[in-house]
């Protein structure tokens, strides 16, 4: 057992508990190494999560650790795991604005927020699969191809990096700019950038995300 990846778990539930990103029924965490995966428990609340809650999952997706049974979502864990060698960490969760754009089915997307379009350019909406099996994975896999971030249609975010940290701050990050675009667009009309400008930061995104 690693115990530094079970605290990496802890500390994440923590602040995502603090931003109100999560709570004890919403939210799960989880982090991968050496063919074991560290993932928090269902049905308890994120901030009051100790060492021996967290789950450790094998290869052959039996539990070797942990005294508190794993989220429900272990499955899209699992698979997330699969999709990329690259990831090492994810966090999923349902940040209010981010999943009033799940729930709608409308992506995430401007032309006048530099940050986005360099670090994210769209927050795509996966179709719905349903929560706690491995269908609610199916339609997000080619979008991970060239995004770090996804919208789970009618359910949440679920964001990936090279540790449960990383994933974490790509989630704070996607909640606070869509909440800024949706109160740009609640004061007025936003103002697009120009063509070439846009172009300039969607390459920046392209360049980071070239597999």
């Amino acid at each position: 057992m690693d115990r530094e990846l079970i605290n990496q778990v802890l500390a994440v539930a923590k602040r995502l508990d603090e931003k109100n990103l999560v709570n004890a029924f919403e939210g799960n965490i989880s982090a991968k190494k050496d063919g074991l995966v560290y993932i928090t428990p269902t049905g308890k609340n994120k901030a009051l999560l100790k060492e021996d809650m967290i789950a450790v999952i094998n290869e052959d997706k039996e539990q070797i650790g942990g005294s508190c049974r794993p989220t429900s979502e272990l499955p899209m864990h699992l698979e997330t795991y699969r999709i990329r060698e690259d990831i090492g960490g994810v966090v999923h969760c349902h940040p209010t604005f981010l999943t009033a754009h799940a729930i709608c089915n409308k992506p995430v997307e401007t032309k006048g927020y530099p940050e986005m379009m360099a670090n994210f350019k769209i927050f795509e909406v996966a179709p719905y699969g349903r929560p706690g099996t491995e269908e609610i994975l199916k339609g997000a896999v080619p979008v991970f191809a060239h995004s770090d971030v996804v919208l789970l249609g009618n359910h949440g975010v679920l964001a990936v990096g090279e540790t449960a940290e990383d994933a974490m701050n790509k989630v704070e990050a996607a909640e606070a700019i869509t909440k800024a675009l949706y109160y740009a667009g609640a004061l007025g009309t936003p103002l697009d950038l120009s063509e070439e400008e846009c172009e300039y930061f969607y390459s920046i995104y392209d360049s980071k995300y070239r597999r």
